[in-house]
């Protein structure tokens, strides 16, 4: 359930039954061909049709990340990761603060990665918390997925390519590109990096067939569910 379609006395309802929410985490950054907002909008999507089912309230993504690096594309927009890390942490103690004690953070954002961390650390400072962080694109099942059907794919490739991250009047070219040589990515600016990575695409098909890409929301919609479920440590 989007916390957006719910009221306070609703959540508050909520929570008498079930202390488990997802917080799903982004960034604005260029995607090739796609929208800008393609990790804000594939991270808020697998968590609401993840969590629908078992009728936990998902709260709105939170869509600005650490991302740098693509500074030289227009419309990318990062902050910086110590201002990323005290958000969250200021969101995790909110939703603590009201009962919530089993949170998920669904991340679309490879440069998010620290946030794992601070949940662990979370985890070891507010009484009965429990928290799990799910990078949603490379979860086992779902990346074998992807691997199986194209080892070079990459950031902005086919697997980011879905219907609604598409922009009306805006085609993906055909074919394959190149996987970015990730070495000598790590050693440019952000002018540099994008002379490395051109139109953005990291590597292999720019798309595929919509059977390809909706097998994979599937799975990966499956695999974010069964994590949301459980296992979890018994309450305290």
């Amino acid at each position: 359930m989007r916390v957006a379609d719910m009221n306070w006395m609703q959540v508050e309802q909520q929570l008498q039954r079930d202390d488990r929410c997802v917080l799903p985490i982004a960034s604005i950054e260029q995607h090739a061909q796609l929208s800008l907002a393609t990790d804000a909008l594939l991270a808020e999507r697998v968590a609401v049709e993840a969590a629908e089912p078992l009728g936990l309230p998902v709260f709105p993504v939170l869509n600005y990340g650490f991302t740098p690096s693509f500074a030289a594309y227009p419309g990318t927009v990062s902050i910086s990761l110590t201002t990323l890390l005290a958000v969250v942490r200021d969101l995790v103690g909110s939703l603590h603060g009201q009962g919530f004690r089993r949170i998920v953070v669904v991340n679309g954002h490879g440069g998010n990665s620290a946030v794992g961390s601070l949940l662990q650390e979370l985890t070891a400072t507010l009484p009965g918390l429990q928290t799990k962080f799910h990078n949603w694109w490379n979860a086992p099942r779902t990346w074998a997925h992807v691997q199986g059907l194209d080892a070079d794919s990459a950031h902005a490739s086919w697997m980011e390519n879905l219907p609604w991250t598409r922009l009306a009047g805006v085609v993906a070219p055909g074919g394959r590109k190149p996987r970015v040589d990730y070495r000598l990515y790590a050693l440019q600016d952000p002018v540099g990096a994008r002379a490395l990575a051109g139109d953005g695409n990291f590597g292999g098909s720019w798309q595929r067939s919509d059977a390809d890409v909706l097998r994979l929301w599937e799975i990966a919609v499956a695999e974010t569910r069964e994590l949301i479920e459980g296992p979890w440590r018994t309450a305290d």
